[in-house]
């Protein structure tokens, strides 16, 4: 079921928005729906690789291109022309080739330290690849080659790099479109910690919550609720208070503030960020921030929409 595909084929999606978040228009100078248009029709003409097409929103665009990188280049040159807007999260292009749903398979080379191989061939086998060569030329390096669904190679970078100690160097291409791969593969496994207040984050508010997980956000950051502000140590997501102040009392302590000292949070960057995302998440891009969101900022809403689904699931 070998399909050959021209090399500048689009194999991956996402959706690009109007930024419509609490904080739209305060950071960037082009956020209107005309002018994002017109800078993605702009891009076509010179990049063969990337399409856009309309949506039934006129605030929104499916854009394809060849792989997170490929796309990520873009939102970046767009953030750093002054442009503001949310995207979606990064999905394989799955086509119908005689009546079988198919999705695009990458080869895989991989060039890693001896001690890192067994990690690695782990990590790849529980995103579904298939090793189809191993080399050890006896220098320490081993290459290894896997056929791997390009939707397990969604948010691996991060991994890898953390499994190779940066030792590691990974490159892959376009292999062929073949029948779906059954089940989850790859994506994230953990839930998040969504801000359920308005504000500015504290240092008292986060200490009580930075055991739940790991902060994305440092004191004195602008929050909204909906927006993601953690990691979640566990499955499913939390509400939280990060801008909770600490009650004032006209008791005097010569040493409690001293000590408060919180963990250094994980910032992410906009590769990670991108890699991170959930279903039902966008990442607001502005010139001076990158935020992480969920699509619906309200709670009770949130957790109505998900039953909803669920009770369709079931039926």
């Amino acid at each position: 079921a070998l399909t050959p595909l021209r090399i500048d084929e689009p194999t991956l999606q996402m959706r690009f928005l109007v930024n419509n978040s609490p904080f739209a228009g305060r950071e960037g100078k082009w956020i209107t729906s005309r002018k994002i248009e017109e800078r993605l029709r702009a891009q076509l003409q010179t990049d063969v690789s990337l399409r856009v097409e309309d949506t039934n929103s006129p605030d929104a665009w499916t854009v394809s291109g060849r792989g997170e990188l490929h796309l990520s280049i873009l939102i970046e040159n767009m953030r750093r022309e002054g442009y503001e807007l949310q995207v979606s999260k990064p999905e394989v292009i799955v086509r119908l080739i005689d009546g079988v749903r198919c999705e695009p398979i990458e080869r895989v080379q991989i060039d890693v330290p001896e001690d890192s191989v067994g990690s690695i061939i782990e990590s790849i086998g529980a995103r579904k690849g298939e090793m189809l060569d191993m080399v050890n030329n006896g220098s320490g390096q081993v290459r290894l080659i896997f056929n791997v669904p390009a939707r397990g190679l969604i948010g691996y970078s991060t991994e890898f790099m953390s499994l190779t100690k940066g030792f590691g160097i990974i490159n892959h291409t376009f292999d062929s479109y073949q029948p779906e791969v059954a089940g989850k593969v790859g994506g994230r496994h953990q839930g998040v910690l969504v801000s359920m207040e308005n504000g500015k984050s504290t240092t008292y508010g986060m200490m009580g919550i930075e055991d739940r997980g790991t902060l994305f956000i440092e004191p004195g950051t602008e929050v909204y609720e909906g927006m993601i502000v953690g990691e979640n140590n566990r499955d499913g997501d939390i509400t939280v208070n990060v801008v909770k102040m600490k009650q004032k009392t006209n008791i005097r302590s010569a040493n409690k503030d001293q000590t408060n000292v919180i963990k250094k949070p994980r910032i992410l960057t906009l590769e990670e960020a991108l890699e991170y995302l959930g279903d039902d998440e966008y990442l607001e891009v502005t010139p001076e921030s990158i935020r992480l969101r969920k699509q619906i900022l309200d709670k009770n809403e949130r957790e109505r929409m998900a039953k909803k689904k669920k009770t369709a699931e079931n039926e």
